[in-house]
């Protein structure tokens, strides 16, 4: 059994996702295992983007189960237990366990701790590069996203929570080396300083599924170098588990624990970077041609 089948945080089980006619996504199931850097791959159109909108709880999905756990892995017992009674979520012996596809948009990032970039950078570039930090630990902040009492009255307990907010920020301006730039507007930072900010920016908030939207888009190849040592950080020094779409192949093969690969909202591949680079379905994919004629050339040439 592979690592992400015996210990996955997050289990994605028949997923589909319908737009009126069209299917977006259709049955897909894959697993995200804890810890690991997982990469979801393919063609322009090929689904992945939508995956991630279910994941995330920008869509619900047509049919499926997301099932998202924290500390370890559940039983087949409990999964069955919480999609029975229809809640959205439980306490389990190995700890929390959600049913994303229930969750409303904002108890995806708040309760369940998943974080998410995008594709086109988002962030608040009228704001200084620390104040976006800081917006991303508001729920901390403020206990229930309103403010409180503790706050309006400057009490002990907010000092705390604000002092506490501030270091992290802080901390992580060090780690991608934009300490210097904490009070300029984020939005005059070159692209790529962006890039790496935002990251710093959903890590705040303490995910324990950081959800990465073609992060390398746009980097140069010394960007794209240092891209990859600040996610391999992110899993070695915070065990945050790593699930990123990427064109990037440099990214995808030089970090990735476990890659799969879709089409046409169908998987198509599944296994590790080496595994799924030399399988004729993914070549077929990218090359666009059918699978008989990438099989008919490896003959050829003996691969």
């Amino acid at each position: 059994m592979r690592s992400w089948e015996r210990d996955p945080i997050l289990a994605v089980d028949r997923l589909s996702m319908r737009f009126g006619g069209l299917v977006a996504v259709g049955d897909v199931s894959f697993h995200v295992g804890r810890g690991e850097v997982t990469a979801v791959i393919g063609p322009n159109g090929a689904g992945k983007t939508t995956v991630f909108n279910c994941i995330t709880g920008f869509y619900k999905p047509t049919v499926g189960r997301l099932a998202l756990s924290h500390g370890g892995a559940p039983t087949h017992a409990e999964l069955d237990d919480l999609t029975r009674v229809g809640r959205a979520s439980a306490r389990t012996a190995a700890g929390g366990l959600f049913l994303l596809e229930r969750l409303p948009d904002h108890k995806v990032a708040s309760a369940a701790k998943v974080a998410r970039t995008f594709q086109n950078i988002r962030l608040f570039s009228g704001m200084t590069v620390l104040e976006n930090l800081l917006v991303a630990q508001h729920m901390g902040l403020t206990e229930t996203g309103l403010l409180s009492p503790s706050a309006l009255f400057n009490l002990p307990s907010w000092r705390r929570r604000e002092k506490a907010a501030v270091e992290r920020a802080v901390s992580w301006l060090e780690r991608i080396h934009l300490i210097d730039r904490a009070d300029d507007p984020a939005g005059d930072l070159p692209y790529g300083d962006q890039r790496r900010l935002e990251i710093a920016r959903a890590m705040c908030a303490q995910p324990v599924l950081l959800c990465l939207d073609e992060p390398a888009a746009g980097l140069n190849p010394r960007e794209s170098h240092a891209l990859n040592e600040l996610l391999l950080s992110i899993r070695k020094d915070f065990s945050t588990s790593v699930l990123l779409i990427e064109h990037d192949m440099s990214v995808v093969m030089g970090i990735s624990d476990h890659v799969i690969v879709l089409e046409y909202g169908r998987k198509i591949a599944d296994g590790t970077p080496e595994e799924v680079r030399t399988d004729p379905r993914v070549i077929a994919a990218y090359l666009g041609v059918d699978e008989e004629a990438v099989m008919a050339v490896e003959a050829e040439v003996g691969v």
